[in-house]
């Protein structure tokens, strides 16, 4: 290796370090201040305690929130995860004019600020009378985690082999039978990924969700503002940690299974 290639690689890892260090600063800030026994955002904290967490253990709000938020992120990814397949293999085994278009369509919410997209939807579902708080959120939810589903899916399912579905019948397997069989399998890691990506979408989703929420019903994301508003201590850095850990939680098992998956299929 020669010195300019040496001086090179030395460049890349320096820009990778500082960025790394650039991403992760604000996480390893909220943690530490959730840990601090200082009333406000102090750091370095003036002593180590647990005070917050026990706060958040014995609060009323917070955990109503996190079971709404929980609930509406696993139906809208279930609902995300039924539609988006559907129209995955309508667009990939379709043979119809516009299906770039409808694919663009289908993930433009990701595409648009959510702001734009939240009043588009308030509007919508006014307009159709839909004001239950409810199915207004799961349905704001499903519309907003559809596109993960889709956009892996459609990958997926472009280096699928359907010659495999027909050899299934050949052996004897209803359609319904050989799409169980042997499509779902092949598409689980698609599953996974994108299911993983919509959960987590769901439940850090702030911008569509403060326009679908009540005095009532609110989600993690409002009721953690609400706190800000009305009682900035590190209580909110204390759930924020919680849900970084939750994060890496869902990645890291989604990481093992597709492993496993592979390995399976080995």
């Amino acid at each position: 290796m020669t010195a300019t290639e040496r001086l090179s690689l030395a460049l890349v890892w320096a820009v990778a370090g500082i960025s790394a260090a650039f991403l992760m600063a604000p996480l390893v800030v909220t943690v530490a201040v959730s840990f601090g026994s200082s009333a406000v955002f102090t750091l370095p904290p003036p002593a180590w305690s647990t005070r917050w967490y026990e706060r958040l253990w014995a609060s009323r709000d917070i955990w109503p929130a996190l079971a709404t938020s929980l609930r509406v992120a696993g139906l809208a990814t279930a609902l995300a995860l039924v539609l988006g397949t559907l129209c995955a293999i309508a667009v990939v085994r379709g043979r119809f004019p516009g299906r770039e278009a409808l694919v663009t369509f289908l993930i433009s919410p990701l595409m648009l600020p959510g702001l734009v997209v939240g009043i588009a939807m308030l509007q919508g579902f006014r307009t159709m009378g839909l004001r239950d708080v409810a199915l207004s959120l799961l349905v704001a939810h499903g519309v907003i985690t559809l596109p993960y589903v889709v956009r892996n899916v459609v990958a997926a399912l472009s280096l699928f082999d359907f010659t495999l579905i027909d050899a299934a019948r050949t052996l004897g397997l209803s359609y319904p039978a050989a799409i169980l069989r042997v499509l779902v399998p092949g598409l689980a890691p698609a599953f996974l990924t994108s299911g993983l990506f919509a959960f987590l979408a769901s439940m850090d989703n702030y911008p569509i969700s403060i326009f679908f929420t009540d005095a009532w019903t609110k989600t993690l994301p409002i009721q953690m503002l609400q706190l800000v508003e009305e009682r900035p201590d590190p209580t909110v850095a204390a759930v924020s940690t919680l849900l970084i850990l939750l994060a890496v939680a869902v990645l890291i098992v989604g990481d093992r299974l597709v492993g496993l998956r592979r390995l399976a299929e080995v």
